[in-house]
């Protein structure tokens, strides 16, 4: 399993356990191939420390507060100097707890 701080430095290929904390706001945002998708923040917390953790659609309204975590192939991007972490069309999010 990678960890938080592991993870900030990887692209992709990532697997990761983690309790969500801090889940903000959903907003929706516009599609570039044309209309709008759900997504929210949170922050995805081990014993390295957090990242942060974009969720889309249909995961949202699944994880909240306290969830534990289980991503596979997951991958990270950077926007605004931040490093987000998501599961991506070809990864999967687990709910553990």
């Amino acid at each position: 399993m990678t960890t938080t701080d592991e993870a900030k430095n990887m692209r992709n290929g990532i697997n990761i356990e983690g309790t969500v904390e801090r889940k903000g706001e959903t907003r929706t945002v516009n599609k570039k191939v044309g209309g709008t998708i759900d997504v929210c923040d949170a922050y995805l917390v081990d014993d390295a420390g957090e990242i942060k953790l974009t969720l889309w659609g249909d995961d949202i309204p699944k994880i909240s507060n306290g969830s534990k975590l289980k991503i596979t192939n997951g991958y990270t991007n950077t926007f605004k100097g931040e490093v987000s972490l998501t599961k991506g069309k070809f990864g999967q999010i687990e709910v553990l707890s």
